[in-house]
């Protein structure tokens, strides 16, 4: 029967290692947790804090001389660049709205044409006949017209005249006679 010996930490034994390797100075220990940026000397916070020598500095200013003009001109480039972009995302959307207008334009065309295309004496001769005989009549006009006549007859003489006609003519004309009777862009 063998003995297993337990082995110390890996942790544990590096600690003793670093305690005994390493002489105790007065020097400030900081424990860095991993991740964490490192800490930086004291060193070479103030060798960075120092000012760089006069030819340095004067090689550096003639530097930043020489390319402020071009760097203003790339930066007033760039700027008249996205103007461009801006400018013409503003006339795309004043071409949609303008081409919205001029459908719009059509539309209330159409509606007013389609309104005056039933003039008062057909209107007349309409209200006139019986509604059966009417009823057939509109059957065989024009859907715009035919709905225009009913529109312009009083209610009562055009709901008898739909009550004669088949059911599939009556619903087509009832439905352009109420897309007609809008006051509000159907689009």
């Amino acid at each position: 029967m063998s003995v297993i010996k337990p082995r110390p930490a890996p942790l544990l034994l590096a600690t003793l290692l670093a305690l005994t390797v390493l002489p105790a100075t007065g020097a400030e220990v900081r424990q860095v947790l991993p991740g964490a940026p490192e800490t930086v000397a004291q060193e070479e916070l103030q060798r960075e804090a120092t000012p760089l020598p006069d030819s340095n500095a004067s090689e550096v200013q003639r530097f930043c001389s020489n390319i402020a003009d071009a760097a203003r001109d790339r930066r007033y480039a760039l700027q008249a660049e996205e103007l461009k972009q801006l400018q013409g995302e503003v006339d795309k959307r004043i071409r949609a709205l303008e081409d919205k207008r001029a459908e719009y334009e059509t539309w209330l065309k159409r509606r007013e044409l389609f309104l005056a295309r039933a003039e008062e004496s057909v209107v007349s001769i309409y209200a006139g006949m019986k509604p059966d005989a009417a009823a057939e009549r509109l059957a065989m006009v024009e859907t715009d017209l035919a709905a225009a006549i009913l529109m312009k007859l009083d209610a009562r003489k055009a709901s008898v005249i739909l009550n004669e006609m088949n059911q599939k003519a009556a619903a087509i004309l009832t439905s352009v006679m109420a897309s007609a009777a809008r006051r509000t862009d159907p689009s």
